[in-house]
């Protein structure tokens, strides 16, 4: 018989994760979000707020992401491949984090809807501060 006392922890607690993952449904965003803004956008964000707040994400670590989105807007002009580096970011955040998979899902989605076009760009910008609005009306904690 195998003595499994020196398994390591951190291995179960990922397999654990990963079959949890299978079975969670991740956040698919409304097709005329970024497309349109208005309306559609409002509602989307309020129910990604919503969800994030339910999800316990906290408001410091959708910041992080924001702060990094604003540093773009900010440029002087838009470049596709900031905005595209995010990806990763947000996939690393969402693999350290479970809290953080809804936003990563969304933003994701958000960011192949962007292209080269700067509207869409901003529809994005608003998105995603919208979100955060209706994350802390919610209640999301710091």
């Amino acid at each position: 018989m195998q003595n499994y006392s020196n398994r390591d922890q951190r291995g179960s607690r990922n397999q654990s994760r990963q079959r949890g993952q299978g079975q969670r449904r991740g956040y698919t965003l409304p097709d005329n979000v970024i497309e349109e803004g208005g309306e559609a956008l409002v509602t989307a964000a309020e129910d990604l707020g919503n969800r994030l707040k339910n999800r316990q994400l906290k408001t410091a670590q959708i910041r992080k992401v924001y702060g990094a989105v604003k540093k773009i807007q900010m440029s002087d002009e838009f470049h596709r491949n900031d905005l595209i580096m995010l990806k990763p970011k947000l996939a690393y955040a969402a693999a350290r984090n479970d809290e953080v998979t809804d936003l990563k899902d969304a933003l994701t989605q958000a960011i192949d809807k962007v292209g080269d076009d700067s509207q869409r760009f901003k529809n994005f910008v608003d998105f995603f501060e919208a979100t955060l609005a209706y994350h802390r009306a919610a209640g999301g904690r710091d």
